[in-house]
């Protein structure tokens, strides 16, 4: 769960509380995620999480709330757009401009893929590391949600610059416009991370697990025997949907079903879902 301090400014006080509580209970995990910049906590279930909540009221006297954590989602691009990303900034003396023309595809990386194809000088040689900087810097948030960019093919193919105006930051801010020109118009989708579980159960609880992989969104990959009158199930679930599998499968197997779950790819997120994820995303650069 991510653990939320009911006063603000006291994270370094919740942060140091439970790495005391956990020098005490190694069952305790604790980390910050730097995506999602959350403190995330996992024990030994719901009741344990609860016993650390109040401890750390009792003993250290922060208050804690927990709520589920937030995936780190990615977007990506499904079109080929052309778009033209023009700065011009008109001061005393020296302005600044900057001129790009770049091609955004699909592609198959985690990463940005920077080329370049420009004929007879258009974009001088040595602004090309500005423009490829601009957009490694704007690809850390998407047009959708804000999730960070994968699999995008940028193309810088044409432009203009000014012998005395252009320089290195006017390039930069360009190739910021054509990100921010472009990605709305390539058709761009959200992501989420799935999950590959591996869930083992007395024979008769099958059919309530493979009920409830369906129910939230999973797929069944096939099963096969364990040891004595157990199965094991392997399926694909979205992680988004795993949150409280735990306390499902203890209470529907009172407590002798056990599963891994290990992330394994991101994949294209259902509308009605990845709808929902945008306007929280939304709602939170409100309240921030």
């Amino acid at each position: 769960m991510a653990v939320v301090p009911k006063n603000k400014g006291e994270e370094d006080k919740v942060a140091q509380g439970i790495m005391r509580l956990a020098e005490e209970d190694p069952t305790i995990k604790f980390e910050t995620n730097n995506e999602t910049h959350q403190m995330l906590i996992s024990g030994l279930g719901e009741q344990h999480l609860d016993v650390i909540v109040s401890k750390l009221k009792n003993k250290f006297g922060v208050e804690v709330t927990l709520e589920e954590p937030r995936m780190p989602y990615r977007e990506t691009i499904r079109k080929k757009v052309q778009v033209q990303g023009r700065y011009k900034k008109q001061t005393g003396g020296h302005g600044q401009f900057g001129d790009i023309w770049v091609e955004f595809e699909p592609c198959d990386s985690e990463d940005l893929e920077f080329n370049e194809r420009v004929v007879g000088g258009a974009v001088p040689k040595n602004f090309f590391p500005a423009v490829e900087k601009g957009l490694r810097e704007s690809i850390k948030k998407g047009p959708l949600a804000g999730y960070p960019v994968v699999g995008l093919k940028a193309t810088l193919y044409d432009g203009s610059y000014h012998p005395v105006d252009s320089s290195e930051m006017s390039f930069k801010m360009a190739a910021n416009l054509a990100y921010k020109a472009g990605m709305p118009k390539a058709d761009p989708v959200l992501l989420e991370p799935i999950g590959t579980l591996k869930c083992t159960v007395p024979d008769a609880n099958m059919g309530d697990i493979m009920g409830e992989v369906n129910k939230r969104r999973g797929r069944v990959l096939g099963m096969e025997p364990a040891e004595e009158g157990k199965q094991t199930v392997e399926a694909e679930v979205p992680m988004a949907e795993m949150h409280d599998f735990c306390t499902f499968v203890r209470q529907v197997t009172q407590g002798r079903g056990s599963f891994t779950f290990d992330f394994c790819r991101y994949e294209q997120t259902p509308s009605q879902v990845a709808n929902k994820v945008i306007e929280e995303a939304k709602s939170l650069k409100g309240e921030e």
